[in-house]
C-alpha cells in the first residue's frame, strides 16, 4: 500500500484518516456523501467532498464541496463599563490584504481556536496571550459559522468585564506562533463608530460590538 500522509500515514502534525471526515453522515436524508479527497494538508485540511444532494423538487444531483477545516474557534470582547472601554487588537492579516485591504492591519477582538480545549478556557487562554488580561466571568453571546460556504469553523462568542487590575502581562501573541499583536484599548463610542466608517471590517467584532451596544453593557438599558 502507497504511504500516504494525513491517510495511512502521519502527516507532519502526527494526523491520519483525515479524509474519513464526514463519510459517516446520515442527519439529512437528503444528503448522501459519496467519497471524501484529502485535497491537502498544511497546518489546517482541506477537503474535497462528493455527495448526492435531493433538491426541494425531489430531483438527485451529484455535487462536489470543497471545504476548510481549521478546527472550532472563540472569541471575545472585554468591556469595562465603569471607564467606557473595550479591549481590542490590531494585527496583519494577509488573506484581508491581497483581497483590497489597504494595509492588512484589521482591528479584531482577541480570538483562537479551541485546540483540545472548551470554549471558555481556549478563550480565557487567549486572553491572557494576546492581550494580556484575566476576564471576569464570561457570557456566552451566541454561536455562529462565520464562512459556511466553504469554512467548517463555528466560532463560540462570548463578552467579559475587566479592568485595569485583571492586567496580567503585556499580551501580544506567542512569537513563535508568528503572533505580533498590539492592544487597543478604545473608548465603546469610538470602536462603534468604526464599525460604520470602515476603519473595523472584521465580521466577528462587529457582531460583537453591535451586541454590546444593542443588548450588552453600552445598550440604552444597562443604565450608561
Amino acid at each position: 500500500m502507497t504511504s500516504r500522509p494525513g491517510i495511512n500515514a502521519p502527516d507532519h502534525r502526527g494526523r491520519t484518516g483525515l479524509d474519513q471526515a464526514g463519510r459517516g453522515l446520515d442527519r439529512n436524508p437528503d444528503v448522501v456523501i459519496r467519497d471524501v479527497e484529502l485535497t491537502s494538508q498544511g497546518w489546517h485540511v482541506l477537503r474535497r467532498t462528493t455527495f448526492d444532494y435531493r433538491r426541494r423538487d425531489g430531483h438527485w444531483e451529484t455535487q462536489q464541496r470543497e471545504t476548510y477545516d481549521r478546527g472550532n474557534g472563540a472569541v471575545v470582547l472585554p468591556y469595562d463599563t465603569g471607564r467606557g472601554c473595550v479591549l481590542l487588537t490590531r494585527q496583519f492579516r494577509y488573506p484581508a490584504y491581497v483581497n483590497d485591504h489597504p494595509d492588512g492591519m484589521l482591528i479584531e477582538a482577541a480570538a483562537g481556536l479551541l485546540d483540545t480545549d472548551d470554549p471558555p478556557d481556549a478563550i480565557r487562554r487567549e486572553s491572557v496571550e494576546e492581550l494580556g488580561v484575566s476576564l471576569g466571568p464570561l457570557t456566552h453571546i451566541l454561536d455562529a459559522y462565520m464562512s459556511p460556504g466553504s469554512v467548517t469553523e463555528r466560532l463560540h462568542f462570548f463578552a467579559a468585564p475587566y479592568t485595569p487590575a485583571d492586567r496580567t502581562g503585556t499580551g501580544g501573541g506567542l512569537e513563535e506562533d508568528g503572533e505580533d499583536i498590539e492592544v487597543l484599548e478604545l473608548p465603546f463610542t469610538d470602536a462603534f463608530s468604526m464599525t460604520r466608517d470602515g476603519r473595523i471590517t472584521d465580521g466577528k467584532t462587529i457582531l460583537l460590538l453591535q451586541w454590546a451596544a444593542l443588548d450588552g453593557p453600552f445598550a440604552p438599558a444597562s443604565g450608561r
